[in-house]
């Protein structure tokens, strides 16, 4: 299989390699959003909106909204969703730790990360953190501290004799603390972590934070002819790099339709938080959208009940080795196209009617489409699509590319898959 465009594949591995955390991310999409001439708009002020313009609203700095709007009242919209986070591990609020002649950083585990794929990995701290300026203000910065990388250090073989034929079993508080310095070669006075925050600019005390750990080895393209895409937070930054990448190429404003993507935070915590998507924050949104039009409350349900979303996540791909662990007649395999996800019980929100426009747009642009449901006997997870339909009412779909190694520190996908779901989005917003 011959990898085509590969500047869309080296654009979004630098994107990964430039978004640890979900506070990166979204600043990476405000930056790019900004140098294509949308306008940042905020929560707290009063918007005076333009037909056909094209806009963009954060919430915490870790999720994002952005939209063009059309030239008249809203009929519907084309929406397109993923989410910014991933699992790991983040700082507790107090983090060190002094035993055993070292100095450590206690985590809490974020999500449902594959805790193994952590240890003895060389390790960075990322995210947000809010501190007292020199000059006595309250200051934000998103950083990345990868000078002195951190480590999750394994238990030797020789003190674990049958880790090797009973697998490894990992207690998360006792086993999941970083080593970061040994405590005699640590000289300077006072908390370790602001040590290392002392590199920011005018920053005299750390007032708050949240920081994640993150891997240092950067993504990359492996395998015969590099088909394959090897990295840290594919899941599901994928998702959000064809999005945002579909949505830029598809600019031009519409009579009656508006385009948006939102990229949520939190969903791999279950989303109930201000900025996630079962936050009031998108019906908000739409509704200050709609009254912008001088629209009616009943043109904001007309709205919502003609609109779409694309939930857009990753998918559970076939292992060579582990091929029981799929439904026989629903195993998508890595590089043969996108993955058009459904659950009886209704962990994808996918439908018969909800999946008719993955199905024409795949079929129109000739893009292989495969489909995944579950074993019975082996729960599937699930999407942000479930929830957006909950609090929008909007028929939802799930897609996705599929990946190996989900949840891992190091993931794994086909990059033809992600090249396929770019020109399928970009169909879906297309005039």
């Amino acid at each position: 299989m011959l990898v085509k465009n590969c500047n869309m594949i080296d654009d979004f591995i630098h994107f990964l390699n430039g978004s640890p955390t979900a506070w990166h991310a979204v600043e990476n999409i405000r930056r790019c959003l900004l140098n294509n001439s949308f306008q940042e708009l905020s929560e707290e002020d009063l918007w005076d909106l333009q037909p056909g313009g094209s806009y963009f609203v954060t919430k915490n700095g870790s999720t994002i909204c952005a939209f063009i709007l059309p030239q008249n009242l809203p009929k519907k919209i084309r929406l397109i969703a993923s989410h910014t986070d991933s699992p790991g591990f983040k700082l507790k609020p107090h983090p060190e730790l002094r035993k055993g002649g070292a100095i450590l950083l206690g985590l809490e585990v974020y999500g449902s990360p594959l805790l193994s794929s952590w240890l003895n990995r060389d390790l960075g701290i990322g995210g947000r953190v809010i501190f007292l300026s020199k000059e006595q203000g309250i200051k934000e910065a998103v950083i990345s501290l990868d000078r002195y990388p951190v480590i999750i250090p394994q238990l030797a073989v020789h003190l674990d004799r049958e880790v090797n034929d009973k697998g490894l079993l990992l207690n998360k508080q006792d086993h999941f603390n970083a080593l970061a310095s040994m405590e005699s070669a640590f000289k300077e006075k006072g908390s370790y972590l602001e040590y290392l925050l002392s590199a920011i600019d005018q920053f005299d005390r750390l007032l708050a934070h949240d920081l994640f750990l993150y891997p240092l080895e950067r993504a990359r393209c492996i395998g015969y002819n590099d088909t394959f895409i090897s990295g840290y937070r594919i899941d599901s930054l994928a998702s959000v790099h064809a999005a945002i990448t579909a949505f830029l190429e598809n600019k031009k404003a519409l009579p009656d339709e508006i385009k948006m993507v939102v990229f949520w935070d939190n969903e791999e915590v279950g989303s109930n938080t201000a900025q996630g998507v079962s936050s009031p924050f998108f019906n908000q949104l739409l509704e200050r959208i709609i009254h912008q039009f001088k629209g009616t409350r009943e043109d904001f349900f007309v709205m919502l009940n003609r609109s779409t979303c694309i939930s857009v996540d990753l998918a559970h791909a076939l292992h060579p080795n582990y091929t029981d662990k799929h439904d026989a007649k629903h195993q998508p395999i890595l590089g043969e196209g996108i993955v058009l996800k459904s659950n009886a019980q209704q962990r994808y929100a996918t439908s018969a009617k909800s999946s008719l426009p993955i199905q024409k747009m795949a079929a129109l642009k000739q893009l292989p489409l495969q489909y995944f449901a579950s074993r019975n006997d082996i729960p599937c997870g699930t999407t942000i699509g479930p929830l957006q339909a909950t609090i929008s009412g909007m028929s939802t779909v799930d897609i996705g590319c599929s990946q190996l190694s989900m949840h891992s520190s190091r993931e794994l996908m086909a990059a033809q898959d992600h090249i396929d779901m770019c020109n399928l989005l970009s169909g879906i917003l297309n005039e």
